[in-house]
């Protein structure tokens, strides 16, 4: 029998005693591997609430956490849940580059947050430490690492379902932070579906994941961390950097750990579909695989299908294994699964007739297009999806609307954001912003609504120009944005990608006679990119709106995800470790 609890606070807790053989395994960025089985992860979350406490971290209190190191990560956020502080995950800077919007952001969410303490690794301190007086409610930046080997038994305030666990903030604006108030309530009961009903995981049984998300959102931390440590599932952790530095360790990690469960967004599968070693594939044995998700990005089904085939002729990999999903921040994590031990669903149809009505019609001989859905299966039990048209009501089987999602599973709102609140959970239901249809019961996501683009009174999803673009030689795939952008009769399409070809103007024709042929569109303006041009979130989506803006100042490319170390990056640098330094000796003074 699984366990059960009505916390996460409560499952930290007992998970050592109810799984003292299983735990938590973390790689270093040479690979080198450190092992906690769940007793001595219930003994450092312990003594690192304890620690937390002396602080003077109370129940309720915010506290940021900027930290480079998964298991200092890991450790301090579940200790911090034991005892009802609020952690707020923030990503790390990843390079000198655009650290002044780096900056920014992460002052504007510790504002947003009303974080009292900011937890940082220690070399990220001479960039950090300017925050303190830049954020009026932060009293003290600690290094994470003064809480290691911390001991002692905290008091563990009474922590009930309906009480805040962490705030997740969305990939938003800069200047419109948005935090999620992800509860004890929402926690559990999401876990109970990724776990048991979803990747229906035993550990008893051997199942192990195996993980190289980010640890800061919501996939990772909630599908890696916390629903595992709930049900006493072993997982894996690879630095999310020695993955995009070579992603073969992620599925070698797979095939030595001999690891059931894993996830990743779709442009993971194509990178280990390309870049693959013919001695791995000899090498590799992943017949262990139960549950390979899919999710966070729209999933492209040719890529999943290429990456199956590929894996499964060489390594063993189980057909049926391939489980797309679909979720958000504001459902806590998943909203639907594609049903274990069944193979990947899709759903060809006339691209014509579902972008005029959007109405799913099985595509005839002559059909001029087709466009290709991917099932991401059911949602869970006690959970609901319904698709509405903009007035609120629901639309029909296999009819294209803004897909909403109740049940326990759902977010408290955003922090501090009764507006948005508002706006986005209605008489119950969560809108997501996300089109989609349901068909036969299973949920099938199509785009998001502000990204559509309306060119000649037909409605085309941004993805299906990209997908298109992303298949010709010499396009970086995952590396393109398609938008439409006002013309002197009407919205004209876009396309901004990134390529390594020289000859841009041969590249231009070839995306332009591709988009025609397939999709019977004319692009209006094709604009073509070095790698690293096109700006990116930081969990890696590609930011489609950051893109169109840049497009209509005339500089697209110009705030990419490129860093290059150059003279003005090392001085913004050197600016902010002065701002720190001096932060730090004001804070020093106050006492």
């Amino acid at each position: 029998m699984p366990p059960t609890f009505s916390t996460v606070a409560q499952a930290i807790a007992e998970v050592g005693e109810l799984f003292p053989d299983h735990g938590f395994v973390f790689q270093d960025l040479k690979g080198e591997e450190t092992s906690y089985d769940f007793p001595e992860v219930e003994r450092q979350t312990a003594g690192r609430a304890a620690a937390l406490q002396r602080m003077g971290a109370c129940k309720g209190d915010r506290v940021g956490l900027v930290i480079i190191e998964p298991e200092d990560f890991v450790l301090t956020f579940l200790a911090a849940l034991r005892i009802g502080v609020v952690p707020v995950p923030m990503y790390p800077p990843m390079s000198f580059g655009n650290l002044d919007a780096y900056a920014d952001r992460t002052a504007r969410v510790l504002t947003n947050a009303g974080a009292k303490i900011l937890l940082a690794s220690a070399r990220l301190q001479n960039v950090l430490w300017s925050l303190v007086d830049s954020v009026p409610s932060l009293e003290r930046l600690i290094q994470v690492e003064t809480l290691r080997d911390s001991e002692g038994a905290p008091e563990y305030p009474e922590i009930v379902p309906e009480d805040l666990a962490f705030l997740q903030y969305t990939s938003g604006s800069t200047a419109d932070p948005k935090g999620v108030m992800v509860t004890h309530g929402s926690l559990v009961a999401n876990s109970k579906g990724i776990i048991l009903e979803g990747l229906q995981l035993d550990p008893t049984k051997g199942d192990k994941g195996v993980s190289w998300l980010p640890l800061y959102h919501d996939m990772g931390l909630i599908g890696f961390v916390i629903a595992p440590i709930c049900y006493g599932v072993p997982i894996v952790f690879i630095p999310t950097l020695r993955f995009i530095k070579r992603p073969s360790v992620w599925l070698d990690t797979v095939h030595r750990h001999r690891g059931t469960a894993s996830f990743a967004p779709n442009f993971a599968y194509a990178l280990a579909t390309r870049r693959v070693k013919e001695s791995d594939l000899r090498r590799w044995d992943l017949s262990c695989l139960k549950v390979l998700g899919c999710g966070a990005e729209p999933i492209q089904p040719e890529t999943m299908r290429a990456f199956t085939e590929l894996y499964n002729t060489h390594c063993e990999l189980p057909l049926n294994s391939i489980m797309p999903a679909y979720g958000m921040a504001e459902a806590t994590l998943a909203i639907t699964l594609k049903p274990a031990l069944e193979q990947m669903h899709t759903l060809v149809v006339d691209a014509e007739h579902f972008s005029e009505r959007g109405e799913v019609v099985e595509p005839t001989s002559d059909a001029r297009a087709v466009v290709e859905f991917v099932s991401c299966g059911v949602p869970f039990e006690g959970h609901e999806v319904a698709v509405l048209d903009t007035d609120g009501n629901r639309l029909p089987d296999g009819t294209e609307g803004e897909l909403c999602h109740r049940g326990p599973s759902l977010t408290a709102g955003y922090f501090g954001n009764p507006e948005a609140t508002a706006a986005a959970y209605r008489d119950g239901w969560l809108r997501t912003g996300d089109l989609g249809f349901v068909k036969d019961g299973q949920v099938f996501v199509t785009g998001r609504i502000k990204d559509l683009i309306i060119v000649n009174g037909r409605n085309v999803h941004p993805q299906a120009v990209e997908w298109v673009v992303a298949e010709i030689d010499n396009v970086r795939k995952g590396n393109v944005v398609a938008f439409s952008v006002p013309g002197k009769i009407g919205e004209e399409l876009v396309i901004v990608l990134e390529t390594r070809d020289e000859d841009h103007q041969a590249m231009a024709a070839s995306v332009k006679a591709a988009v025609q042929r397939e999709l019977s569109l004319t692009a209006a303006d094709i604009v073509c990119l070095r790698p690293g041009s096109l700006p990116k979130t930081s969990s890696g989506k590609l930011q489609r709106r950051k893109t169109r803006e840049q497009y209509l100042r005339g500089d697209a490319g110009g705030e990419g995800s490129r860093t290059f170390g150059s003279s003005s990056d090392r001085v913004t640098l050197a600016r902010h470790v002065a701002k720190s330094v001096w932060s730090r000796a004001k804070a020093a003074l106050r006492g």
